[in-house]
């Protein structure tokens, strides 16, 4: 889709080669399921199935768990006047907008292409930012829709839904039928287990780390398009800040989403917390941000 958000090189080739990594895989682990299953039919039925799922309903899926619901115009003056303004300086179609029935400050946007993108913002996050922040996070979101990555972590995380999904089944094969079964049978489900965990482990590594660069990406994108880097900075220490003090079971249903919020519902400071992150450290994104604002000459405030 052309519009006026710079084209980043970098991440379309990061994307591209995400992808290409995650089909071999992709392919192996459908070899490997077909040797060990001796199913063909069962195996292709399953991943179709999870893929047309994923792809299709993705938007659905993710408003609902968000317990989300479009708005028009009337509705959402402000909202909609933003979107518009923005759409209209970044030559982009305009998504569908919705609002969130949560206190928790955030936004996203999903969908499996652009012509069906719905960009979200949460009544928590309406309160909370004045409006250059506000456009500073649409603006963001909107970067995720018109560089299609968006679409791209969707169908990229196909691959771990699918996973994720062969590790239950052979879990509670096993468990509920364990004892009516011979060593043979035991030894392959264990053995779908450990493909299928290990596929799940390094589909997760490629898609956290491509996550953490299209958050950057889209925050630079954001920032050149409405010439604001420290308004899109000031939303982002006040939605990270107030999002810790929002209580942890609150958090639970967002957190399955962090790969499309504005900024993660839970996150950690940990090593092994970052590789598994879904967004670059607050500090990151602040400094780069920082350094964008020199590049473009805005004035301090």
């Amino acid at each position: 889709m052309r519009s006026r958000f710079a084209p980043d090189r970098q991440l379309t080739a990061r994307m591209v080669f995400v992808l290409l990594l995650l089909a071999l895989v992709y392919a192996a682990f459908v070899a490997a399921l077909v040797l060990l299953l001796k199913s063909v039919v069962v195996i292709v039925v399953v991943a179709a199935g999870v893929l047309v799922l994923q792809f299709w309903f993705s938007d659905k899926m993710a408003m609902f768990a968000m317990r989300a619901h479009e708005v028009s115009p009337e509705e959402e003056p402000r909202l909609h006047g933003t979107v518009d303004r923005l759409c209209a300086l970044a030559d982009m179609p305009k998504p569908r907008v919705a609002v969130s029935e949560t206190d928790l400050p955030n936004a996203f946007a999903t969908g499996r292409s652009a012509d069906h993108a719905v960009l979200c913002v949460t009544r928590g996050l309406t309160r909370r930012i004045d409006g250059d922040e506000l456009d500073g996070v649409l603006a963001h979101e909107l970067s995720h829709v018109a560089h299609r990555d968006v679409t791209v972590i969707t169908v990229a995380s196909f691959l771990g839904v699918l996973a994720g999904l062969m590790v239950r089944m052979a879990f509670y094969s096993e468990l509920l039928g364990g004892r009516r079964r011979d060593q043979n049978t035991a030894l392959l489900l264990a053995l779908v287990m450990a493909v299928s965990a290990a596929v799940y482990l390094l589909s997760l590594l490629l898609i956290r780390a491509l996550s953490r660069y299209r958050e950057l990406a889209a925050d630079r994108s954001a920032a050149q398009l409405t010439g604001r880097p420290s308004a899109l900075a000031s939303a982002l220490v006040k939605v990270s800040g107030d999002i810790a003090r929002i209580p942890t079971q609150d958090l639970r249903t967002a957190q399955a989403f962090n790969a499309f919020l504005f900024a993660p519902a839970l996150s950690g400071d940990s090593p092994a917390a970052s590789i598994l992150s879904t967004h670059p450290s607050l500090q990151r994104r602040l400094d780069a941000l920082a350094e964008l604002s020199k590049e473009l000459g805005e004035p301090s405030e």
